[in-house]
This record gives structure tokens, C-alpha cells and sequence, in this order.
């Protein structure tokens, strides 16, 4: 087995704002060390509390960083390319909504935005490497998820045809990442391509199972699609490089189902909960990761229709803290074993000769 899984982290993305403590580096992370967080994952958009181009060029800058992080206690786990990595690959009819994580000089520009992103994940996976970390965090983008329903029915070769895309596109991003010795964890979820076990599959062949393509788990978007998140662990930790600790629930109705009506996060029956407050059997969760050896973080990523971030935030130390398991090197029977001795097992067979 491995070695101890890593936590409690937290993913600064919903958190941050122009008002300290969650305007600047020094603040935030102090803010989650004294929450009793070891770890704080950095969104590589954030330009206030981390410069990715100063990252991706200098020693100085990230042993700065580190430093900063040092002093409030905590470490960087991962960077963060979620939007980064979605644009990588977006259907048209996305355009507009996904225009608003780019700079403003290439919105409206699809192409300009699209080599815009890519040269921010090049930059990501070197200023990981300078910072001694071996996996970022990411979204693989859709091309073909606005046809996920089979209604109106999909020309032959539609699907594969988006997933070749997006393999295409991703493949010399993943090449260089390999060079440096850094992961991609993709999240695996809806509004992307990728959004279940069987996507990632498809996603992998196309890569031809490339290395460096893995997997951020977040047990909460399989909830809401009624997948068993449980099995998914059994299935794919080998490919599990990062876990986002993520709580939701599930209430169907008369009225609505797994697609919700439409309506509000307040209203739909599938939402995302702070930690305990929603369906997800983290003791299971916790458990199976740690009988597969995973040894990197346990990471809160915060999302909840009701309960403020701060009351949500201080919760989730303690909350992921009381579920990591120190795995044992011993067997809890150890104390009746005795020498193996291969005459007596073959005497108590009954094997002769």
C-alpha cells in the first residue's frame, strides 16, 4: 500500500474576492491555515494571489510563493486550469457563456480564445514543475455534449468524431506535460465530454491511454447523475490523481427528476451540499481510497445552495480531517499467525509424500 492521503486541502476558486482575507496570497492562505487546512489548491486564473506567467518562468517566484504559503502552514496541492481547460474545446453554441473566462482581448475570437488557453495549460504544467508539484487539475471542454440526449437521433459518427477532436487537441498539451512529469486530473463532469466513467474511457482510447491523462474525483457530480461512486473508485484508481471532497443530494419528485425542470440550484433535486449535509457516503469513499494506496490530497471544493462559504469552509477541515484513515501495515489477526512451515501445511491438508 501507499503511503497516508494528504488533507485537508482546500480549492480557493469559490472563495475568492476584493475583500480580505480572500483579495491577495499571504491573506487567504493564512485564512485557511488557521481554519486548520494543510493544503490550498490555486486557480492559475487569479492574477491577485498567483502570477502564472511569473510562475512559469521563475525559480524566484515560486520559491516566493512557497514561502508565503510556508508561513501560514500550508502548501499549494495542485493548480487549477479548470477554465483554462475548457476552453480548450467549446461548441459554438457556448460561445458567449464561455467567452466571460477569457481575457477580454480574445472574446468573440473562438480560435484567438482557444490558443489562448492552450498557452495558459503550457504555462501551468512548467510552473507546476517549478513548484515541485506532479498534477494539476482540469476540465477536458465539450464539443459533443450538447447532443448527450439521443433525441433528436445523432448522425452516424458524431461522437466519435468530437472525441477525435478533442484527443487531437489535447494530445501535444498532454506530450508536454509529460516532458515535465506533471499530471492532468480531469474532473469528470456534465457540460463537459467527459462526464462519466464511460466517456473517460472513450476520451483514453483516443489519447491511446496516455500517461499523464487522469482523473480529479468528485463523488458529487456522479451522485447527481445516480452513477455508483463507490465502484467508480474500484474501476479507475489507478488513473485517480486528485480527490475533490464534495458533498450533494439527490431528491426526485412527481415533478422533477435527474434534469431538474430548469430550475434554481434552491430548486432543482439534485444539488451540491457543504460536507455532511448532503447523500455522499464518505466513510465508503475514504475507505476505498484508502484500500487502493491513494496518497495525494483530500481537497474541500465548496459549493452549497444554503449554507454560507465561510460556515462551509470551517466545517470542511475538520470534516476531511476525521475521515482520513491511517492505514494500517498490520494485520489485525498478526497476534495468531505463526512460521510457515510447509510440512505442517501440507499435514494439515492431509498430503502425504
Amino acid at each position: 500500500m501507499a503511503g497516508r492521503m494528504k488533507g485537508p486541502g482546500i480549492f480557493l476558486a469559490q472563495f475568492l474576492g476584493n475583500e480580505a482575507p480572500f483579495n491577495s496570497l499571504p491573506a487567504i492562505a493564512q485564512w485557511a491555515g488557521d481554519l486548520g487546512y494543510k493544503g490550498i489548491q490555486v486557480p492559475v486564473g487569479a492574477p491577485n494571489i498567483f502570477d502564472l506567467d511569473k510562475a512559469a518562468t521563475s525559480d524566484t517566484y515560486c520559491e516566493e510563493v512557497k514561502g508565503i504559503c510556508a508561513e501560514a502552514g500550508v502548501v499549494i496541492t495542485e493548480l487549477s486550469t479548470h477554465l483554462e481547460g475548457q476552453l480548450v474545446a467549446v461548441n459554438p453554441v457556448y460561445d458567449t457563456q464561455f467567452d466571460n473566462f477569457a481575457p477580454q482581448e480574445v472574446r468573440g475570437n473562438p480560435k484567438a480564445r482557444q490558443e489562448w488557453a492552450v498557452g495558459q495549460l503550457y504555462k501551468a504544467a512548467d510552473a507546476s514543475r517549478r513548484l515541485g508539484l506532479d498534477t494539476t487539475v482540469s476540465f477536458t471542454g465539450s464539443l459533443a455534449f450538447p447532443y448527450f440526449y439521443p433525441w433528436p437521433q445523432r448522425p452516424d459518427g458524431l461522437i466519435d468524431e468530437a472525441f477525435s477532436e478533442l484527443a487531437k487537441r489535447w494530445r501535444p498539451i498532454l506530450d508536454h506535460y509529460d516532458e515535465l512529469g506533471v499530471n492532468v486530473a480531469y474532473e469528470i463532469h456534465p457540460g463537459e465530454d467527459v462526464f462519466d466513467g464511460i466517456t473517460f474511457e472513450m476520451f483514453l482510447e483516443k489519447l491511446d491511454n496516455h500517461a499523464r491523462c487522469t482523473i480529479n474525483y468528485d463523488p458529487s457530480h456522479f451522485l447527481l447523475q445516480q452513477m455508483d461512486y463507490l465502484e467508480f473508485i474500484d474501476i479507475y484508481h489507478e488513473r485517480i490523481k486528485a480527490v475533490h471532497v464534495k458533498d450533494a443530494e439527490f431528491n426526485p419528485t412527481g415533478r422533477q427528476g435527474v434534469y431538474s425542470g430548469y430550475q434554481s440550484w434552491m430548486n432543482r433535486a439534485g444539488r451540491f451540499r457543504s460536507l455532511g449535509d448532503g447523500q455522499v457516503d464518505f466513510k465508503g469513499i475514504f475507505s476505498k481510497l484508502a484500500q487502493h494506496g491513494y496518497d495525494s490530497w483530500a481537497v474541500l471544493e465548496w459549493e452549497c445552495c444554503l449554507k454560507s462559504p465561510e460556515q462551509g469552509a470551517a466545517e470542511g477541515a475538520p470534516f476531511i480531517r476525521d475521515h482520513i484513515i491511517e492505514v494500517t501495515d498490520k494485520a489485525f489477526d498478526d497476534f495468531a499467525g505463526g512460521e510457515t512451515d510447509r510440512a505442517a501445511l501440507r499435514k494439515m491438508m492431509g498430503i502425504t509424500g
